[in-house]
């Protein structure tokens, strides 16, 4: 006889199968993010690349697959309010011992929004705010390891053991010399001297080493009395495939930039990542936890994150959302709330005329920016749907621009304003006003850091399309960062090519083109026309970058890309490297004492 569901197990059921569509979920996370190990171990490349794009679409597909089990087996959309707030019960039982709560929940509100409509994403069916504690969550194995230097041998032996614990199946071209480079630095930036050591002095090494691109970065912190230090080391294959330690970064500002948003994500093997954010919210107390969870893969729980943290500065702020500052984008439109260091962009109904694209066509760009490497050059962002807003922050010009620019997708709901699609990243200073306003001594760095910026996208196999100013944004830091992606393309699909000869003189000066053009066709010797009309940003240009108007400059990054050679990109600066470092020490053949 077939058994049938009483009204009361139908929530059960439905928590089971919630948690079920989660837990294979992020069983394909982890195998993923553990196989880095052997990837850079074997040297495997291109298979990162690969391994990135793919781990990105994982978390989309479970939760369809959860959906579509939902619709059938249960009729999930036909169930009344007390039966998804007995499925949310029932859920929250079932994560009571379970390692990953917190990512569970947002798997929740994944599937749960797909079915039930916008005005049920209240705490009452949805995790608004967190059922479960992660606080001193245990994992097997733990989180870090811990090295006590009083009781095992000293400082120096600690730090060349925990390398070793890595496991690597790899030889260290010298580790013994590295270790050296390490015990140096470290005494240098403590002003030459060794501090007593303390009664509690350990070393703590987060287990899993983070991979990305062609590196592994050992993170950890040194504990002694009432002090810490944070350091995060990067280890690298040399010339002949041993593994050296490249540097230590040892400012938390430093390594805050490993995680910076503009980068690749990271892959660790992570039983409890609660666990891994809390230790790195130790090292970088300024970085947002969304932050931190998007860097590891995790980004839709970044999302989670950030959405709570946006609404609790709502609700302890009062100034209205406006138009961003700067020049109006011909897609995209711009708002911000002055109090929050983030923007929000929308995709309008209609672009600029010289805009030849759709809007499926821009959504394709800005995933495309997700499964790169972004080289620290480029800003990621977070992706929403049915982004619900209050409407009494909204300033009435701003609410204006919306409905008139992009009505198909902003919503009137009374109390809130619904955007249906929504891209949030961390606001900057455009690049033309940062120029306006900048000294000559200002001016002549960001024009060196923009000529970087293209050329490193260029090396990593992008090309931004639209060079100009207004395109790109200046961090806190300093850095040039590219942000608008509706004309974005592979390096490999653009011909660049030069401007053929007129076949009579006058012809160059009748405006009129003597030569076809195809649509991926780039002229790099035009740059010029529209970039350099400012004699000081010209001069520092030209100091710099005068390559960049030269196709050849592009055809030979091409090359070296179809060749299969793959760039290694330092989110550190060059200087920091022991290769550089200690140059001439290496040269003589030195070792410091020990």
């Amino acid at each position: 006889m077939q058994k049938t569901d009483t009204p009361d197990s139908v929530p059960h059921s439905i928590a089971q199968a919630m948690i079920e569509g989660f837990n294979k979920h992020y069983r394909l996370f982890r195998e993923t993010s553990a196989q880095a190990k052997a990837r850079f171990e074997q040297s495997r490349w291109a298979e990162v690349q690969v391994a990135v794009k793919e781990r990105i679409r994982y978390y989309e597909e479970r939760v369809a697959e959860c959906v579509d089990r939902l619709r059938n087996e249960f009729k999930a959309e036909s169930l009344d309010d007390a039966a998804w707030q007995q499925a949310k019960l029932h859920f929250i039982g079932m994560l009571v011992n379970h390692k990953q709560p917190e990512l569970a929940e947002t798997f929740f509100n994944s599937v749960s929004t797909k079915i039930l409509h916008h005005t049920y994403f209240h705490n009452q069916f949805i995790f608004v705010r967190p059922a479960i504690s992660t606080e001193y969550m245990e994992s097997d194995p733990p989180t870090y390891r811990c090295y006590y230097p009083k009781t095992e041998g000293g400082l120096r032996s600690c730090i060349r053991q925990l390398f070793l614990d890595i496991g690597w199946g790899l030889p260290f071209a010298n580790l013994d010399r590295d270790v050296d480079h390490i015990m140096r630095t470290v005494k240098a930036s403590l002003g030459g001297e060794w501090p007593e050591i303390e009664a509690n002095c350990q070393i703590q090494v987060l287990n899993s080493p983070f991979y990305r691109n062609k590196g592994a970065y050992v993170i950890g912190k040194t504990v002694n009395g009432h002090q810490e230090w944070p350091f995060a080391i990067p280890v690298l294959h040399d010339a002949d495939g041993k593994l050296v330690l490249d540097t230590i970064l040892l400012e938390a500002w430093r390594i805050s930039l490993l995680f910076s948003l503009s980068r690749a994500y990271f892959m660790a093997d992570m039983e409890a990542p609660s666990g891994y954010i809390q230790f790195l919210r130790g090292i970088m107390p300024n970085k947002p936890r969304s932050e931190l969870y998007t860097m590891i893969g995790l980004a839709k729980q970044g999302k989670t994150m950030f959405y709570r943290d946006l609404l609790h500065h709502l609700r302890h702020s009062d100034d209205q959302f406006i138009e961003a500052p700067g020049i109006r984008g011909l897609v995209m439109h711009v708002f911000m709330l002055p109090s929050y260091p983030y923007v929000f962009k929308i995709i309008k109904d209609r672009f600029g005329s010289s805009k030849d694209t759709t809007r499926e066509q821009v959504k394709k760009k800005f995933l495309m920016v997700k499964q790169v490497d972004r080289v620290g050059r480029m800003a990621d962002t977070l992706e929403f749907t049915e982004l619900a807003l209050p409407k009494t922050r909204f300033s009435p010009e701003l609410l204006e621009q919306l409905f008139d620019l992009a009505p198909s997708i902003v919503k009137d709901e009374g109390a809130n304003i619904i955007i249906d699609h929504c891209y949030i990243e961390r606001r900057m200073t455009p690049l033309n006003m940062y120029l306006e306003n900048a000294g000559d001594e200002r001016i002549d760095h960001a024009v060196r850091e923009y000529g970087n910026a293209i050329r490193e996208l260029a090396r990593a196999n992008i090309f931004p399309g639209d060079l100009l100013w207004k395109n790109f944004g200046v961090t806190r830091y300093g850095r040039v960062v590219f942000y608008d992606y509706d004309e974005i393309e592979y390096l490999t699909d653009c011909n660049f090519r030069r401007i053929p000869a007129a076949p009579y003189p006058d012809m160059e000066l009748s405006g009129e083109v003597w030569y076809s053009v195809a649509k991926n066709d780039v002229f790099p010797e035009e740059f010029g026309t529209f970039l350099l009309g400012n004699a000081k940003i010209r001069a520092a240009f030209m100091k710099y970058h005068r390559d960049l108007l030269d196709a050849a400059f592009w055809q030979r990054t091409q090359e070296i890309i179809r060749r299969g050679e793959l760039e290694d990109f330092f989110p550190y600066p060059e200087s920091l490297r022991f290769c550089n470092a200690f140059a001439e020490a290496a040269t003589a053949g030195e070792t410091a004492p020990a």
